[in-house]
């Protein structure tokens, strides 16, 4: 019935969006840990713009939190990969940047 379907696609959508929001939180985490704890000035050098790149990969993280936007979550997959770059640079290695679906 038209009432079930709807039902059932309220919950999909629900459950999307709360996993959406998980998993923004979680790199959000993830990415100041990151910043706090691993990078230090030395890499300021090499990367003057360290802080900016992950201040606005925090800010992303917050914006693909409360909306629904495409356009917001492939900026934070950009920026994610970016700071995967400088990462694995800084330990002079060069692993290949991967998602998962």
């Amino acid at each position: 019935s038209n009432k079930e379907a709807t039902v059932a696609y309220l919950n999909t959508v629900s459950r999307y969006v709360a996993i959406k929001e998980e998993q923004a939180h979680l790199a959000k985490t993830e990415l100041l840990v990151l910043w706090t704890d691993y990078f230090k000035p030395v890499h300021l050098e090499q990367y003057p713009d360290l802080h900016d790149t992950f201040w606005k990969a925090a800010k992303l993280c917050s914006a693909t939190k409360v909306a629904v936007s495409l356009e917001d979550a492939t900026a934070l997959m950009d920026a994610i990969q970016n700071i995967h770059n400088i990462f694995w640079s800084t330990k002079n290695r060069d692993v290949t940047y991967y998602t998962a679906s």
